[in-house]
């Protein structure tokens, strides 16, 4: 009996430790989740999380260590680190994720539905190194025909300096390339923060006004205001 009731007590004893080990490895699991995350993204993650699941809440922390942790590379690297980040969601119509024909999503819906459609790829990629730094001026959205596809699709330029063929963050063809070696796409214009242009053969389009003309490109950033400030 007493070699029974010691077992007994150790198999107790042994199950309080795996509950004391399995408590710590949470608030350390949960610790390194919110690990340098500002206090502003913590709650919008939070907030995302009520809304679209956990799984969104994890999203917008890791996209949020992913700034943090990239700011300190090369341009090379930081543009593959981003590419490649949100280049993992799945690709969605607009009409099947929103109900609408057209909508361009902020990173943060992009990321609690874990998928979009060619814009909101781009959109989020374009923010994110813009928050890393990247000029705006190198950045531009751009609006093309996908051949192969016959379609109209999006993808994000980065150019190294104002003259040079731009480096293409793409979902569809995911490695990182320049310009010149994507025949497959036909560029119509593209757009940053400040401008617009209507691409032409060669160079870098001819500029036509202000992005705001864009009433998606104004009512995104509106958007994207209001949940970020």
């Amino acid at each position: 009996m007493k070699k029974r009731l010691g077992s007994f007590f150790f198999f107790l004893n042994s199950a309080k430790r795996c509950v004391c080990v399995l408590m710590v490895m949470c608030c350390v699991s949960s610790f390194w989740l919110y690990a340098d995350v500002s206090s502003k993204y913590r709650t919008l993650a939070k907030q995302a999380g009520a809304v679209y699941g956990v799984g969104a809440e994890k999203r917008i922390l890791a996209w949020r260590r992913l700034v943090d942790e990239s700011k300190s590379l090369s341009i090379v690297d930081q543009l593959k680190k981003v590419n490649d980040f949100f280049n993992q969601m799945e690709f969605v119509d607009d009409i099947k994720l929103w109900g609408k024909e057209d909508y361009w999503a902020t990173p943060i819906e992009f990321l609690g539905m874990q998928a979009g459609d060619c814009e909101d790829f781009t959109i989020a990629k374009y923010f994110t190194l813009r928050e890393l730094g990247v000029p705006d001026e190198k950045l531009r959205l751009v609006y093309v025909k996908a051949l192969k596809l016959n379609q109209h699709h999006m993808v994000l330029a980065y150019y190294h300096k104002p003259t040079s063929v731009p480096v293409l963050l793409d979902n569809l063809d995911k490695e990182l390339k320049p310009a010149s070696k994507r025949n497959d796409l036909l560029p119509i214009y593209s757009f940053n923060a400040e401008n617009l242009w209507l691409s032409k053969e060669k160079g870098r389009g001819v500029l036509v006004g202000g992005s705001s003309r864009l009433s998606l490109w104004t009512d995104l950033n509106n958007r994207l205001n209001t949940i970020t400030n």
